[in-house]
């Protein structure tokens, strides 16, 4: 996989609906997008079935348009964040909600055949050739029908772009080098940035979300990789509110001031799920030892 040591290094970010890349990873993208790197987010599906988390905007004429809305919000976010997009092509599974849960809508993400869905990616992948992959781990991140089936596309595309005898009429044969998991909705994170709001004399944010979480473990455990992006967090937030029918402006997710998460939690964090070549952790750095590896090639196919 020669390549010269002065092309620009590329990254690519698979998620399930638009508003996933600017609430997973968005300040990282956003950082290396401003150093040069070539950073595509690759959306599954439309999300056509999410569901309004906007007071100001549930309104019918929303939901009649949601698709086109979505689309829209979604460029909104890509300039904001300085990266490209694709959409994969699918329709959205909507959230199972219900005891028992009802089946997933005929036709959407959840239910589709792998056979139909990886090449979709496959042939993405071998077109950008994104040196880095990063998508959901193997519950999804959380057990959303759309976020489990990302990971399962993700993983099944990765392991054949580079594999010339699995889907040849879907382009040249690339290898991803790393692929990463989305570890940032870690519990010590959470306590971290409300345990410095106390220090500061505020009120905790997160009081509710802590105490949900339950017996699941954290993932603070399974961390590799802490991405610094402090300086990128206005991005992000910015492009999360550019989705206006899935964030609340005034909900979670903005209630911790940007100071104290800087100061109290100032990386993206990420889970090293495997790399082409060694990698050691803890990293700092996604693309970390990928510039050596592909010196290390073309050292190797010139000598």
């Amino acid at each position: 996989m020669p390549q010269h040591q002065d092309s620009p290094l590329r990254l690519m970010a698979v998620h399930a609906h638009p508003d996933d890349e600017s609430s997973k990873g968005a300040a990282t993208m956003a950082r290396y997008a401003a150093e040069g790197a070539d950073v595509l987010v690759v959306t599954c599906t439309g999300g056509e079935r999410g569901s309004v988390l906007n007071p100001a905007l549930d309104t019918p004429e929303t939901a009649e348009n949601m698709s086109d809305i979505r689309r829209i919000e979604m460029d909104r976010a890509r300039e904001i964040l300085g990266v490209n997009q694709s959409w994969l092509g699918f329709v959205d599974s909507g959230w199972p909600d219900g005891d028992p849960r009802p089946p997933l809508p005929e036709g959407c993400f959840g239910l589709t055949p792998l056979d139909e869905s990886v090449p979709r990616l496959v042939r993405l992948m071998r077109e950008f050739r994104p040196h880095v992959v990063i998508t959901y781990d193997e519950k999804g991140g959380y057990p959303h029908p759309d976020h489990v089936m990302c990971h399962t596309v993700s993983m099944a595309a990765y392991e054949a772009s580079g594999d010339p005898d699995q889907y040849p009429d879907q382009g040249e044969p690339w290898q991803p080098l790393k692929l990463y998991y989305h570890m940032n909705m870690s519990r010590r994170r959470l306590e971290a940035i409300d345990a410095l709001l106390v220090e500061r004399g505020r009120d905790r944010v997160y009081d509710e979300w802590i105490a949900n979480w339950g017996d699941r473990p954290d993932t603070y455990s399974r961390i590799t990789t802490r991405v610094p992006c402090a300086d990128y967090f206005e991005q992000r937030d910015d492009a999360l509110r550019a989705h206006a029918t899935q964030i609340d402006p005034y909900g979670r997710w903005f209630a911790a001031p940007l100071e104290i998460q800087k100061e109290a939690w100032p990386t993206e964090d990420f889970e090293l799920a495997s790399a082409v070549f060694e990698a050691p952790v803890p990293e700092d750095d996604l693309f970390a030892g990928v510039r050596d590896y592909l010196d290390s090639q073309s050292t190797e196919v010139t000598a």
